[in-house]
């Protein structure tokens, strides 16, 4: 079980030492779950990307900014948790910040029985 006080101490001191102000661990990979801790030092960005199916961003320390087209730009405190949005979207700290983010990676087709009408 991971312990999120110690990896939030030991990746904010490598997002510190780090040349692009970043560090990040997978904890967590079960079936299509995925959950992952990240550090991100002041001013620094994680780019525009793709959502995932499903995602979640938990802030463990500090405050991000969570930017998106289409979407209000959401900003995200210590103790809060945020369903990420379905468009693209960016993510910058606002403070040295960890967070847990939780995605979810596919998602596979039900089976079961059919039904008749």
């Amino acid at each position: 079980m991971a312990n999120l006080d110690d990896l939030c101490t030991t990746h904010v001191e490598a997002a510190r030492a780090d040349p692009h102000g970043r560090s990040a661990e997978l904890i967590v990979r079960d079936g299509f779950l995925r959950q992952s801790v990240i550090a991100m030092c002041t001013g620094t960005e994680l780019a525009e990307h793709n959502s995932p199916h499903a995602a979640s961003i938990q802030v463990l320390t500090g405050r991000v900014l969570v930017t998106s087209l289409g979407e209000r730009d959401v900003e995200v405190a210590e103790g809060h948790l945020q369903v990420l949005t379905h468009e693209r979207h960016a993510v910058r700290a606002l403070t040295d910040s960890v967070f847990l983010l939780t995605t979810v990676t596919s998602v596979g087709q039900q089976d079961g029985p059919e039904r008749g009408v």
